[in-house]
């Protein structure tokens, strides 16, 4: 049932997502701030317990098909009606009582649109796209956006991930009658980086080493995103695709902060000298006989 609430909060910004999110992006981001404002975390902290409130009265109206639709219906009618109960006239649970029960009917009265004829509308949103460099979405940037003749700023997140939407407030499609103006929705795109890739809150980079840096053990340097080069430690007999962790040099969020996950790939030489392939036959000749695919072929059911 509708409550004064729904004309009163903006269920979609509470839980920080656009009007068109998906259950599956709404369940999630609901869960995200749950955890983060739950008592149980915040203990005697009466902010925190109000926001926890207000997260589950969004999730739970947006969860459920017929309410969200019923509160869409509501909010583009315009937050600037109030309904009281009491007196001469219906009270808010009433009207809308009547509304979606299919009691509420348009009776031509001028000034009269949207959902059933009623009240002022907002206007309709706006959608754009913005593509950003990869190191952008993962310090953050601004942005400046031409709508309507007028420069609109966006600010965009550090962390910020490929396909995600970022909302304008007022910026989109002005009221046809008086009402609110709709939003600006931007959806970013992410360009891709020749050597870094985003996992999660980490940044992933692969480094070739030698096949005598494998087996001895070295110190190398690997590239960061933005910063100078690290050094990384290479440990004796390190097979080929492990990954080795630089804590702190992923996404930097303000609540915590990623690792460079450095994934090791042995380069193996595409040319070598008359010299060089005797010595590595002399080496060959030196190592355990030991079939490496023994394991393998066990495994498979072939030995």
């Amino acid at each position: 049932m509708a409550s004064q609430d729904w004309i009163e909060k903006d269920f979609y910004k509470i839980l920080g997502v656009s009007k068109d999110v998906s259950d599956a992006d709404l369940k999630k981001a609901y869960r995200k701030l749950a955890k983060e404002f739950h008592p149980d975390r915040n203990p005697g902290d009466a902010k925190a317990e109000a926001r926890f409130k207000d997260i589950s009265e969004a999730y739970d109206v947006l969860s459920d098909a017929n309410q969200r639709k019923e509160y869409d219906a509501i909010r583009a009618m315009g937050g600037g009606a109030r309904f009281t109960s009491g007196g001469q006239g219906a009270g808010f649970e009433d009207v809308f009582s009547n509304l979606f029960g299919g009691g509420f009917q348009n009776q031509g009265f001028p000034g009269f649109g949207g959902f059933g004829g009623f009240g002022p509308q907002r206007g309709s949103d706006l959608t754009t796209s913005s593509t950003i460099n990869f190191i952008d979405s993962i310090h953050g940037t601004q942005l400046k956006l031409s709508v309507h003749g007028e420069s609109v700023n966006v600010k965009v997140p550090a962390g910020i991930q490929d396909g995600q939407k970022l909302k304008v407030k007022g910026k989109g499609q002005p009221s046809p009658n008086g009402g609110p103006a709709g939003d600006l929705v931007v959806t970013i795109k992410v360009k891709p980086h020749p050597v870094f890739t985003r996992d999660g809150e980490n940044l992933r980079v692969t480094v070739p080493i030698t096949i005598t840096e494998a087996i001895l053990g070295a110190t190398i340097s690997v590239p960061t995103l933005g910063a100078e080069p690290v050094k990384l430690k290479v440990a004796p007999g390190t097979p080929n695709g492990r990954t080795l962790r630089v804590k702190g040099r992923g996404v930097q969020l303000p609540s915590k902060q990623g690792d460079l996950l450095a994934t090791v790939e042995i380069a193996v030489p595409a040319h070598v000298s008359d010299k060089a392939r005797k010595l590595l036959e002399q080496f060959e000749a030196e190592l355990p006989d030991e079939d490496p695919r023994a394991d393998l072929l066990l495994r498979a059911g072939l030995l």
